[in-house]
């Protein structure tokens, strides 16, 4: 009798295997004449050697599905046993505008018309530059294009920075190791990924460093081969840091920036580095820009109200 072991690797063999192992009980049903044993994070087959290679082509079929979609459940599994090719399993994608699927499969799309186009310009351009205010999704959106990238193997990492200008960068007067100083400036791109990324598989990949989350200080030195970039709440660099991280790009590399010019908080007299870059790089071929606008606020509505209550006093100045 021949064997087949397949190893899940970042993977929730709980969620894979399903509710008191409902999804293997199902493989089972499908492939009567193999022993099938789940346990820890391996699946064991035992039987003949062409029924083992059918099993195991359908079983990485299914892997795949679910490394896409987060998700798997009956109706996925019979569709991926019963398909004779991956067009006829392929789970639609309705509108087109979704990105990624996120934590339990949820859909994760560009809302607004210049979400769809920041979508468009990142596929176009190796770097891009997308400004505007709060809520307009920059970040989420930005987030989203960077999962789907590492998924689908367009890149080996994911290292998403921002400029901790709170603390001038100098951390050491903060309470806490290392992380715990860092993650109060890091947590708008942590609640991003936890949106998309099961947890265990998010702490796996931040532990190998397949993520990595960092302030934009400790990227000086490097070269970013083989990444999808993103500098957030870029208004708050310096002319020094800006010019420092854009030379960072390294081979196979995508660069996405993000900020808000209306939310400064450099000192006075101190250019933003994301102001100058806008000017001086707005004609630099391969590098796309995106103005996002109070159209494009997807929180609460009272937050498109306060951009524009805001702009008005400011058009006053």
């Amino acid at each position: 009798m021949n064997e087949l072991i397949i190893e899940l690797t970042d993977i929730s063999p709980r969620d894979f295997f399903g509710l008191e192992n409902a999804n293997i009980d199902l493989l089972k049903k499908y492939f009567p004449k193999l022993k099938i044993v789940a346990r820890g994070n391996k699946i064991k087959a035992y039987g003949d050697e062409d029924v083992l290679e059918e099993f195991d082509r359908r079983l990485t079929m299914l892997l795949d599905q679910y490394i896409k979609y987060n998700k798997i459940d009956e109706n996925v599994i019979e569709r991926v046993l019963t398909s004779r090719n991956k067009e006829e399993y392929e789970t639609p994608h309705g509108s087109g505008e979704t990105i990624v699927h996120g934590v339990s499969g949820k859909p994760i799309k560009a809302q607004t018309a210049n979400q769809r186009k920041l979508v468009s310009l990142m596929a176009k351009n190796d770097m891009v530059f997308a400004v505007g205010p709060a809520g307009t999704g920059k970040t989420y959106t930005g987030v989203a294009l960077a999962v789907k990238a590492l998924k689908e193997k367009e890149v080996k990492k994911i290292i998403l920075t921002r400029p901790a200008v709170e603390a001038g960068e100098n951390l050491g007067f903060l309470p806490g190791d290392l992380k715990e100083k860092l993650d109060p400036y890091m947590q708008p791109l942590y609640d991003a990924l936890r949106d998309m990324i099961p947890a265990e598989k998010l702490a796996s990949h931040i532990e190998t460093g397949v993520i990595q989350i960092a302030p934009l200080a400790f990227m000086r030195g490097r070269t970013l081969d083989n990444a999808f970039v993103i500098l957030d709440e870029a208004q708050n660099t310096t002319h020094a840091q800006m010019k420092m991280f854009l030379t960072r790009m390294g081979k196979n590399a995508k660069f996405m920036i993000t900020g808000d010019p209306g939310q400064i908080d450099l000192p006075r007299r101190v250019t933003s580095g994301l102001k100058e870059a806008l000017l001086v790089l707005k004609d630099v071929k391969g590098v796309g820009m995106i103005y996002l606008d109070d159209k494009d606020v997807i929180r609460h509505r009272l937050v498109k109200e306060v951009i524009a209550a805001y702009k008005n006093i400011e058009n006053v100045d």
